[in-house]
């Protein structure tokens, strides 16, 4: 309980407003603080407990994001009564996609409430999503189900939730254009290779090629954001016939 207090001190006199900046996000005042302050404290910190177990956020944001599925499983399952399990599961990770989960992190400026011996800016946009994530499972964890639930309502459903919305959203053009050539049974090749340009940072382009043919190209920081952005450029040329997917 000592080790529990001492790390609560010490976060409360480097930063006075944690708790004041939280109560206002949470909208109550938390019961087990130390789990709030293990949600917002980066691996980086490198602090374990008295047994030697890590304090980070990182085992927080597994059940932050099982609390989130099961949240939003039972709202769509109760909002949309025609949906069968397919729809049902495509709409879920709709909301709870990263994109999504980024988001949400960045209106509640979770990221000035972490602690973290690297610098803020050095950052990707993962870490608010993943700091979400660690705050719903603290909530969990501290205060029940119920208290969870009405959380997840307040800042997620209520404010991003729309059902017509979301029907039409994409969360992954790459994943998107799979499905339909595997539909369509149509031979598709991601030709990646690292691009030579006088960037200071490394790029990647990337031909898209489906049934032997090139459809887009596109060029990114990394393979993974090349291939999304020259997914996302076939979806526009071919989008009459993939939309039917979404």
């Amino acid at each position: 309980m000592s080790f529990i207090r001492n790390i609560l001190n010490s976060r409360s006199q480097e930063d006075g407003n944690f708790f004041l900046k939280l109560n206002k996000i949470l909208g109550f005042k938390p019961k087990a603080k130390a789990l709030y302050v293990k949600a917002f404290t980066h691996r980086s910190m490198n602090i374990k407990d008295a047994k030697g177990n890590p304090i980070n956020y990182e085992r927080l944001e597994f059940v932050g994001d099982a609390m989130l599925s099961a949240v939003i499983a039972c709202y769509l399952f109760e909002k949309v009564p025609h949906g069968d399990e397919g729809y049902l599961t495509k709409m879920r990770s709709k909301v709870v996609s990263r994109e999504h989960l980024n988001e949400l992190g960045k209106d509640l400026e979770l990221i000035n409430l972490v602690e973290s011996r690297i610098p803020k800016s050095n950052f990707g946009d993962n870490i608010h999503g993943n700091l979400f994530e660690a705050l719903v499972g603290a909530i969990y964890l501290d205060k029940g189900y119920n208290f969870c639930e009405k959380f997840i309502y307040t800042r997620v459903i209520e404010p991003y939730v729309d059902i017509e919305t979301l029907e039409g959203k994409v969360i992954s053009y790459k994943s998107l254009l799979i499905e339909w050539c595997q539909k369509e049974k149509n031979t598709f090749s991601f030709n990646v290779y690292e691009d030579t340009g006088k960037d200071e940072l490394k790029h990647f382009s990337v031909k898209l090629s489906i049934n032997d043919k090139v459809v887009s190209k596109a060029r990114a920081t990394s393979k993974k954001k090349a291939e999304e952005k020259a997914s996302k450029r076939a979806f526009f040329a071919l989008q009459n016939k993939i939309t039917n997917l979404i």
